[in-house]
């Protein structure tokens, strides 16, 4: 949202405050944060997922490239705890499986931004085919092991959906990811949620 580092720090530490003070100060008038605090005030959405999540943010104000260490950790801290707040508000108690699906569906999407991450200078410290296929074969793992699991909350989880043919088409293709194809055409993918939201799978 913003260029400027005192800025973006400035607008996360506005969003933990928000989730902090949800359950001892007025609702925020805004459209997100408003229902969000309500919910936390009203016990149905842990903040705890919801602070890490902000603080993992703070990585992106930074205009460097990731090392490939960085990537799970950061994908985890994001993605994973943003999809572990959803499907523990939904029932979900394994917490180790929901991450693994956000790290898997945070590391497709994070493939899929690729080219625009490497333009802002966030892309991969090590570009080339290797640094890409390995993220995409470890987050595919993850989502295997996270789909074995069976961690209930589907309807969270199906965030997960579409990540395993973007993370197949970069194992497959790495040039797909920095040259910007590996998105799924609007058909394919409006037709992988309905048949999983029609099996309740995800």
């Amino acid at each position: 949202m913003t260029r400027e580092p005192l800025l973006a720090e400035m607008r996360l530490q506005w969003w933990r405050d928000v989730v902090a003070g949800a359950r001892s100060q007025p609702l925020p008038a805004h459209e997100v944060a408003g229902p969000l605090a309500a919910l936390i005030a009203a016990g149905r959405l842990d903040p705890a997922p919801l602070d890490a999540l902000i603080e993992a943010r703070r990585r992106d104000i930074e205009a460097r490239p990731f090392a490939l260490s960085e990537l799970r950790p950061y994908l985890e801290g994001t993605a994973g705890n943003l999809l572990w707040a959803a499907a523990a508000a939904l029932g979900a108690t394994d917490r180790t499986a929901v991450l693994e699906a956000g790290f898997a569906q945070g590391a497709a999407s994070w493939l899929l931004a690729l080219p625009a991450l490497s333009a802002s200078g966030r892309g991969l410290a090590q570009p080339g085919p290797e640094p890409v296929r390995a993220l995409a074969s470890e987050a595919l793992a993850a989502l295997a092991r996270a789909r074995a699991a069976r961690p209930g909350a589907a309807a969270a989880l199906r965030a997960a959906t579409l990540a395993g043919p973007v993370l197949r088409a970069a194992l497959r293709d790495p040039a797909a990811a920095t040259e910007g194809r590996l998105a799924l055409s609007e058909g394919s993918r409006r037709l992988r949620l309905l048949w999983a939201t029609w099996r309740g799978t995800w």
